[in-house]
């Protein structure tokens, strides 16, 4: 099943169980309008980051001639006017905490810096995709620039701090 089959089938069933949550008397129809614009906020950043695949990695870059990784983070939510620091320390201070079991695309994805020993965030990425036990995503990398990977890679599995949600 492709990417885009499985991201409608999750948000169908959540947009479902949402629903069927909701007291009787409440309004459905602005429930539908906030899962349609989440929604489409996170299909529309996914897409938009995708575009910047094997842009090279720039130590404190801010643009396509070359990004760091919150720079690429910062880069892409500023279309969508969300507002981030240039620093993942300082990004990962913002939105809600997500267990890694409720990821979803477009959530912030943080990591411990070069050191597993390390307790300070040092790299984020985007979350793109979502499964039972996997979880891949965008970010700009040293090595790489911008790429794909997946947290079940023990380089990244052993770093893993937290999931943030932003919308």
């Amino acid at each position: 099943m492709t990417f885009a089959k499985r991201f409608v089938f999750v948000i169908a069933g959540l947009f479902f169980l949402n629903a069927a949550s909701q007291p009787a008397h409440s309004k459905e129809l602005t429930s539908k309008e906030a899962v349609t614009d989440s929604t489409g906020n996170i299909e529309s950043l996914v897409n938009f980051a995708v575009k910047h695949l094997h842009i090279p990695y720039r130590s404190g870059g801010t643009s396509k001639k070359g990004f760091d990784c919150s720079g690429f983070v910062r880069y892409c939510f500023d279309k969508l006017d969300i507002a981030l620091p240039h620093s993942s320390a300082a990004q990962a201070k913002h939105g809600e905490t997500i267990e890694l079991d409720n990821a979803r695309p477009g959530d912030l994805i943080f990591f411990k810096g070069e050191s597993t020993k390390s307790k300070n965030i040092g790299h984020v990425g985007i979350i793109t995709e979502v499964a039972p036990g996997y979880v891949k995503f965008i970010h700009s990398a040293f090595k790489g620039g911008i790429r794909y990977d997946l947290l079940n890679a023990s380089y990244y599995e052993k770093r893993f701090v937290a999931i943030k949600r932003l919308f």
